[in-house]
């Protein structure tokens, strides 16, 4: 008999923690609080992105037990995937580009993922992670014997639905109210929409904002409704050129490109000095949140998301010699 205590590896997902960031929080005058979603079982804010779509999949019974969830990602969804898959008798199968880090790949290889990597392309090549999952779904659903889903996070919108009813009205509570701003970046645009939806049902008049990443399309579609992305950025898992159906549920007040040489010494600094070990996204998240606080002014809260843990990028945001040939700052403790 279990205790009512009991929980399983899904119960875990959610309910982190709010913290201040100090170091941002005395330079802008604001109050800067990041939502700890690194502390979710598979360690990234997509732990509730793949559990809303789950069980969504199971109301509508679209996704039988003994099932295959099979998706598209840069990595996270799919380890979130892929978690919760195995906890709850699932098959998962994670299409992913070459190009995102070895350390989510090795990942993905210990949990037991069936996972295909592909070329990175562009969104409109037939080749793209995002079709070949669509595609490699529909043939699963015939030749599995329990059928096969496609999770379809980017315009799946169970996706900004469980960031509606979980991630903003923690926030909200968390907050007890007392917050002025909130900004993000956009994977899916899950995240943000969901956020927005929550945090603006209790105050309408709350400034929502999107940190959007060099060499992404965002910036200039919410500032002059054109999509078309500028530079690079090695923050992976963020950044697209296209409006999802998420992304289209999103109330965005205020829009801020963010470029790398100016977000990753947040991270650096963080980790020397904060004790926290954060992914690129986190560094375009929390760099979005000064640019917020200025933008808004002293005496503010601001909340932002801090997606996932560092250490599934150290070849790459740890790494001093990649970092310099692509001609990014690197702190002079990490060639220590």
């Amino acid at each position: 008999m279990l205790l009512p205590s009991t929980k399983s590896m899904p119960d875990l997902i959610g309910n982190t923690p709010l913290l201040h960031l100090k170091q941002v929080s005395e330079l802008t005058g604001c109050n800067i609080l990041g939502k700890a979603e690194f502390l979710n079982p598979g360690g990234s804010v997509k732990d509730r992105t793949a559990l809303g779509i789950i069980r969504d999949a199971e109301k509508k019974g679209t996704l039988k037990p003994g099932g295959t969830i099979v998706e598209g990602t840069a990595g996270n969804t799919g380890i979130g995937l892929t978690l919760i898959a195995n906890a709850l008798g699932y098959k998962s199968v994670v299409v992913m580009p070459h190009s995102q880090s070895r350390e989510k790949i090795e990942l993905l290889d210990l949990y037991g993922a069936d996972l295909r990597l592909v070329n990175a392309t562009n969104y409109n090549d037939p080749n793209h992670y995002i079709h070949t999952a669509r595609r490699l779904a529909e043939e699963l659903n015939e030749s599995e014997p329990h059928g096969a889903i496609w999770a379809r996070q980017f315009d799946n919108t169970a996706n900004c639905a469980i960031h509606e009813s979980s991630t903003g009205q923690e926030i909200w509570e968390q907050t007890g109210g007392n917050i002025d701003g909130f900004i993000c970046a956009v994977g899916t645009g899950g995240t943000l929409a969901g956020v927005s939806r929550a945090l603006k049902s209790h105050k309408p008049d709350i400034t929502i904002g999107i940190a959007d990443p060099m060499g992404s399309s965002l910036y200039n579609y919410f500032t002059n409704g054109e999509l078309r992305g500028e530079g690079r950025s090695i923050a992976e898992g963020i950044g697209i050129s296209l409006v999802t159906d998420n992304l289209r549920l999103a109330a965005v007040d205020e829009a801020f490109a963010i470029n790398d040489k100016d977000a990753l010494p947040y991270i650096f600094d963080m980790l020397r000095n904060e004790g926290l070990c954060l992914g690129g996204s986190s560094a375009i998240n929390i760099a979005g949140a000064v640019q917020l606080a200025k933008k808004l002014g002293p005496g503010h809260t601001i909340v932002t998301i801090l997606c996932d843990y560092g250490d599934r990028y150290k070849s790459k945001l740890f790494n001093p010699v990649f970092l310099e040939n692509m001609g990014l700052p690197a702190p002079d403790w990490m060639r220590n």
